[in-house]
């Protein structure tokens, strides 16, 4: 039988269970993963099947953990997100929480642009630690993201973006989130991005602020390059500010979002 072991292709005699495959190609492996799902040890492979071993408390190398992620994901759909080009816009609480979870999920390469520093105030919804106070945010959340996953590619610009510079630093991408705090800056950017740049879509978000429903925060189609996040109507004021958990909603969503569009589920 042909399987694959690890992402290795490999030839096995039938009749092989992963207990058996542990034993010869990882000795104390404790995690095993039949085509994406954990599975007991006497589960029996199948010709064809993708096999993944992992030995818990092991730091792996930076090739061992790239097929450590495949194993988490659907055969095939690590290899999409790998080749996949991504640009965030503001890396606040909404962009920097994105990035962390398209890093974590495998997106082969982050343009992200900003040109803010980390400040105090920002560690109550960002990801950022005090020790980077003071920072570019740029280069904090780019050493943030190695530490995350070393085979992701982040490409940091320290800048204010403009008509003049976005279309040349997002035109790499495929979708570009925003994620600005300013109505009239995020109105700029998804309106170069859509006239400037024909191929790339836009995640954007509205209506974040506070404490309010947790399924107020919806994903809706504003066009046919532009998905819209958030509830549209809570914007952050005196008595209503920006807090981790609804930002956090709606990071989750834009980075679902920004998924679903690289694997081809574009609607929602």
């Amino acid at each position: 039988m042909r399987i694959r072991i690890n992402e290795i292709a490999a030839e096995i005699c039938p009749g092989a269970s992963l207990a058996s495959l542990a034993e010869q190609w990882k000795p104390g492996a404790d995690v095993l993963i039949r085509n994406g799902f954990p599975a007991p040890p006497e589960t029996m492979v199948r010709d064809g099947d993708e096999v993944y071993l992992i030995k818990r408390g092991e730091r792996p190398t930076a090739e061992e953990l790239q097929r450590l992620m495949a194993a988490r994901h659907t055969p095939g759909v690590h290899a999409r997100l790998q080749a996949a080009v991504v640009g965030i816009a503001g890396v606040g609480g909404l962009g920097s929480a994105v990035a962390v979870a398209l890093a974590r999920t495998g997106v082969g390469r982050i343009v992200i642009a900003d040109f803010d520093v980390v400040e105090p105030s920002n560690l109550n919804r960002q990801q950022y630690f005090i020790d980077q106070v003071g920072q570019p945010k740029t280069a904090a959340l780019a050493d943030n993201l190695a530490r995350i996953n070393p085979a992701v590619t982040v490409e940091p610009h320290q800048v204010m973006l403009g008509p003049a510079t976005i279309p040349t630093i997002f035109a790499p991408c495929a979708v570009v989130v925003e994620a600005f705090d300013r109505a009239d800056m995020k109105a700029m950017l998804v309106e170069t991005l859509l006239g400037s740049l024909p191929s790339v879509t836009v995640v954007a978000a509205s209506g974040v602020a506070g404490y309010g429903p947790n399924n107020a925060i919806a994903t809706r189609r504003a066009a046919s390059r532009l998905y819209l996040v958030g509830d549209g109507a809570s914007e952050a004021r005196p008595g209503c500010g920006l807090m981790a958990p609804r930002v956090g909603i709606a990071a989750g969503h834009q980075a679902n979002q920004v998924l679903r569009i690289i694997l081809g589920e574009e609607g929602i």
